[in-house]
């Protein structure tokens, strides 16, 4: 059966209900609201770097597969570091940029890239998605192709298939069928549960309250001020107001219903922070925070004794906070591999990004180790 490659410039050359179709509504990121309101809202787009460029096979049947894609001017907001990469190439005379990216714009989360139907032979798709983004690079003189945060059975397929594969570490709490938060803290030591109960009464001591939102319970006006919260906290860490803009909050998100969840903090009535996550049927994704000021041991009970809370109520099982964090081990969050893919053109700088990722692979292996030992729990199985 005859496949065709299609790169759009624009998700509104494809109907959100025929790409949900093939990329599925479960994980929020991967959805056609998500990506196209991100366009839409001038948060990843052209002008800020990310050029939509998403490939979408056809087959006789209709659409075979879609996979986001962006051609790329920089490297910000993709949480996989190459900035040295660059550099070796502007050192050999040739230039880094433009290059591709298969991501979720400014989200570390690992997920679906590359989605198909349930009919698709996989390594056939996958082999011709490859192909295509070869012959895309060499038409546009493109240096690489990234893939960033794949599921490990895709980072693995692709390792067999010649593409370098990179490895990286993230801390993620997962759900061992606890009842309520006290069950969890019952596998702590008994001087790190002390610690922890005392962060999340601190924050009562402050008078602070927590309130948990919803989908629809989360109004234009909450989105208003977690917006200007998300942009305060952004200007006290990089001096500037954050990727995403207002309307990426006010219009893209509540699109995304219950599978948006939103945390504010009211201190004698008045909100002056918030946590903002996502959720699949299994994951709770921690995304965004802001604050108005600091409060002490705030950011941890909004961010991430919350969330953990949530994930217990709802029967998650698993909750990725983000990326970074080593501070996340002392709370519960487990040391967990992430991964990503990386085809490189010019066949000099593919050996020594090979010959990098091989080395950097053996020190994330032994950095794991080193992280777990350091957990709270009670025995090392906790």
């Amino acid at each position: 059966m005859s496949v065709t490659v299609e790169f759009l410039s624009s998700l509104a050359q494809v109907a959100a209900t025929d790409w949900n179709a093939v990329a599925g509504e479960d994980y929020p990121f991967i959805r056609h609201e998500f990506l196209y309101g991100l366009e839409q809202t001038r948060s990843a787009c052209a002008d800020t770097g990310w050029q939509a460029c998403h490939l979408l096979m056809r087959d006789a049947v209709g659409i075979l597969a879609v996979m986001p894609l962006y051609l790329k001017s920089h490297s910000y907001g993709e949480y996989v570091f190459d900035w040295s990469w660059a550099d070796a190439w502007q050192r050999s005379g040739l230039s880094y940029y433009p290059k591709l990216v298969s991501a979720i714009p400014f989200t570390p989360a690992t997920g679906p890239r590359l989605c198909m139907r349930p009919d698709a032979n996989a390594e056939a798709t996958w082999a011709t998605a490859l192909q295509a983004i070869r012959q895309l690079a060499s038409r546009q003189e493109i240096s690489s192709w990234h893939l960033l945060f794949p599921e490990e059975k895709v980072a693995s397929r692709l390792l067999q298939a010649g593409l370098h594969r990179r490895t990286a570490t993230q801390f993620h709490w997962l759900n061992r069928g606890y009842d309520c938060f006290d069950d969890f803290l019952a596998e702590f030591t008994s001087r790190k549960r002390k610690n922890l109960r005392r962060e999340r009464a601190r924050v009562a001591e402050q008078g602070i309250v927590l309130k948990t939102l919803h989908g629809t319970d989360i109004g234009t006006q909450h989105w208003r001020q977690f917006h200007r919260f998300y942009q305060l906290t952004y200007a006290k860490r990089s001096g500037h107001g954050g990727y995403l803009t207002e309307a990426f909050f006010t219009e893209t998100a509540p699109r995304l219903g219950d599978q948006v969840i939103m945390v504010l903090a009211y201190l004698e009535g008045h909100a002056v922070a918030g946590a903002l996550y996502f959720r699949s049927a299994d994951t709770l994704y921690g995304r965004y925070w802001g604050c108005e000021r600091e409060y002490d041991c705030l950011h941890f009970e909004a961010c991430y004794y919350q969330g953990i809370e949530y994930c217990i109520k709802h029967g998650l099982s698993r909750f990725d906070p983000g990326a970074q964090g080593e501070h996340k081990i002392q709370r519960g969050f487990r040391p967990v591999p992430t991964w990503s893919n990386h085809w490189i053109a010019d066949p000099r700088l593919s050996a020594a990004v090979g010959d990098f990722t091989r080395s950097e692979a053996v020190h994330n292996e032994a950095y794991l180790r080193q992280a777990s030992t350091l957990l709270p729990f009670r025995t090392s199985d906790g």
